[in-house]
């Protein structure tokens, strides 16, 4: 796999490359981490684009919580000045989604695994978005009235049948929540806008 790393590294015609995430047991995500070329990087899984995330400087944003923000953007959701509860802590959406929801000034809890009284903290929050894997982990019992929840879970529990379902009990939280995105049809599509906004912009750098 490094080795296919570096040679994507030094084709010219190649402007970003995407690892389709989680990897087979075999393979490392660090290998990748260590070795994609952080300009190719458009989903900012590098410690240079992570790092300069975390400094807020300009990088490429990971594409799924980027969408999430873009969502709370287009339906015109004030973030600043708001409680936000970000439910995960993955290198990919919960740490990222925290970071580009402190950049936008809002007061931010994490919750993992480990959290006491998960219950408590959300219905404190104005903002929960969720990233755990885990089937209706949240129901709308557990959410502030009016509060805008984004679900970026998927997940195919035997009892669905089959079928993806979100973080969130939709239909317990469709009642409490003042806006909510589906699973399927929520964040998905928006996350492949973002990718290839990322995939523009390195084709645009590769240029200069």
């Amino acid at each position: 796999m490094r080795a296919a790393l570096v040679a994507l590294n030094g084709e010219r015609e190649i402007c970003g490359v995407i690892v389709q995430m989680p990897l087979p047991p075999h393979l490392s995500p660090v290998v990748v981490e260590q070795t994609l070329a952080p300009g190719k990087d458009i989903d900012g899984i590098t410690p240079a684009n992570a790092g300069r995330l975390a400094l807020g400087l300009p990088s490429f944003v990971p594409n799924t919580p980027a969408g999430g923000m873009e969502m709370l953007r287009r339906h015109g959701i004030p973030v600043a000045g708001r409680r936000a509860v970000v439910v995960g802590r993955s290198n990919v959406v919960g740490k990222p989604m925290a970071l580009l929801l402190l950049r936008e000034h809002a007061t931010v809890t994490v919750c993992h695994s480990r959290t006491v009284d998960l219950p408590a903290i959300l219905r404190e929050a104005d903002i929960v978005a969720s990233a755990t894997g885990r089937a209706h982990l949240i129901d709308g019992g557990m959410l502030k009235p009016g509060a805008t929840v984004i679900d970026f879970g998927i997940n195919f529990p035997d009892w669905s049948g089959g079928k993806m379902v979100g973080d969130v009990n939709f239909q317990s939280a469709i009642t409490v929540a003042g806006a909510i995105t589906p699973v399927p049809g929520g964040t998905g599509p928006v996350t492949n806008m973002m990718l290839m906004r990322n995939a523009l912009a390195a084709v645009r750098a590769l240029g200069e």
